[in-house]
């Protein structure tokens, strides 16, 4: 499969809508190496158990900026007082060998990546509900009521952009919302253009007389 490139995704939405809880049990599902989760360049320290290059890739602010100005970033911003940016020559070298990479970015970086890779695939995932959503919030047990409400003024906006991505998935069954995010992923590797490489030497010898 490694003359066969890999598909891009972005995959978006509100703190609590379970993103992450989709990425992670799709990866379990997949174990063979076909996808993978994009690993983010950033400017803060590693905290304790992060490993470089697995965590993060962890650079000086001067590296960073460096790599801006050279546009190595698909997409960049500044978190309070950190860089988080997505490395343009990773996500190309790791597409080249066949490998699907999904991006954990929010709408604004989506809009950047969109800009940069006409041929990325957005998908954005909801909650059914704002009352499930702020449950959802609760049951972590982390955040004050305060941060809460927070959290979910921010959902509201981040929701409003759903329109800008390919695809919606509501996250009310989490297995069904697996299967639908499988779907997706599953669709784009079979498109015609990406089987007629794959097969190359099947095709030929079907069409040869």
């Amino acid at each position: 499969m490694s003359n066969v490139s890999g598909n891009l995704f972005v995959i978006a939405a509100p703190s609590g809508a379970g993103k992450s809880s989709l990425i992670k049990a799709l990866l379990e599902r997949h174990q063979d190496g076909s996808m993978e989760v994009s690993v983010s360049t950033t400017t803060r320290r590693p905290r304790p158990g992060e490993v470089d290059g697995v965590h993060y890739h962890f650079v000086s602010e001067e590296t960073f900026l460096k790599q801006v100005d050279q546009g190595e970033f698909y997409e960049w911003a500044k978190v309070f007082d950190h860089y988080y940016g997505t490395s343009r020559t990773v996500i190309e070298k790791t597409l080249a060998n066949g490998t699907d990479v999904f991006l954990d970015i929010d709408w604004q970086g989506t809009r950047q990546v969109k800009a940069a890779y006409p041929g990325v695939h957005t998908i954005f995932i909801l909650p059914p509900s704002n009352d499930e959503l702020e449950r959802r919030l609760r049951t972590r047990g982390q955040d004050s009521d305060e941060v809460i409400a927070k959290r979910m003024a921010k959902a509201q906006h981040e929701m409003s952009h759903y329109a800008e991505f390919s695809y919606l998935i509501v996250n009310e069954n989490f297995d069904a919302s697996v299967n639908n995010l499988e779907h997706i992923v599953m669709c784009q590797r079979m498109r015609r253009s990406k089987q007629q490489i794959r097969y190359r030497e099947v095709l030929q010898n079907l069409l040869h007389e």
